[in-house]
């Protein structure tokens, strides 16, 4: 789906985390739009799936009706966080992103192509690193083991609990590399500093990497390519695909 007509001015109500703030920001300062701007808390995503979901299904529903052309989502899957949500009044948009490392970097495929080659690498930015540091990473192999210990004891008692949270997070484990990913937007040297005084820390090698901030501006600019984002109109609801999309309608 692609946008109206660019001589068109639209409102757009952003529904983001906040984990983006300065990226969404610089986004929308850039847009043609006029664009209503609503952060959420980085916390939602210790929350796990269904529960982030809820939350976020709460600002869309709390959007009003009537006053936006759509409500635009600054999230990728992350998780499943956004995996059932529904548009009741107003069109919904989000990028089909496996994460916000995804939107860092400008595309899926580069993303991909950037894990397959570099499976020890963490990543941080100066969001992450200002505001995200305890959040869980997920990689495109990695979707849905967003569970937390304590949710996993609850569910299948303590022993078990551990047991599978071992299994899940193993492959953190193996990390051996920080990628700093550099949008542009970064106020001085402090971030990059702290990123690399982490790699020595932990023993980790260390490499600054150029975002591109161009996905997020499209997001903002109601360019909606089919193969960036899924359009999930009235009475429609956002879901995982579990393929190459990322996401679909239903």
């Amino acid at each position: 789906m692609t946008s109206d007509p660019q001589h068109l001015t639209s409102r757009f109500k952003l529904i983001g985390c906040e984990v983006l703030f300065r990226e969404l920001c610089d986004a929308c300062a850039h847009a043609p739009h006029q664009v209503d701007v609503e952060f959420l808390p980085k916390g939602l995503h210790d929350l796990g799936g269904k529960p982030m979901a809820a939350k976020l299904q709460e600002a869309v529903d709390g959007t009003p009706e009537g006053v936006y052309q759509a409500i635009l989502l600054g999230y990728g899957l992350c998780g499943n966080g956004i995996d059932g949500l529904m548009a009741r009044r107003t069109r919904l948009v989000a990028p089909r992103a496996h994460d916000c490392i995804a939107l860092l970097m400008g595309s899926r495929e580069r993303h991909q192509a950037y894990f397959d080659a570099n499976p020890g690498a963490y990543y941080e930015s100066t969001g992450w690193l200002e505001r995200g540091k305890s959040l869980q990473q997920l990689t495109p192999n990695t979707v849905g083991f967003d569970e937390s210990l304590d949710a996993l004891m609850r569910q299948y008692g303590e022993d078990n609990g551990r047991y599978l949270y071992e299994e899940m997070t193993r492959y953190r484990a193996q990390y051996s590399k920080l990628t700093y990913i550099e949008t542009g937007l970064e106020p001085d040297e402090r971030f990059l500093a702290e990123a690399q005084a982490e790699a020595r820390e932990k023993g980790w090698s260390f490499e600054r990497l150029p975002g591109d901030l161009a996905w997020l501006r499209r997001l903002v600019a109601g360019q909606w390519a089919e193969d960036e984002f899924v359009v999930a109109e009235p009475g429609q609801r956002i879901v995982a695909s579990y393929d190459g999309m990322v996401l679909s309608t239903l």
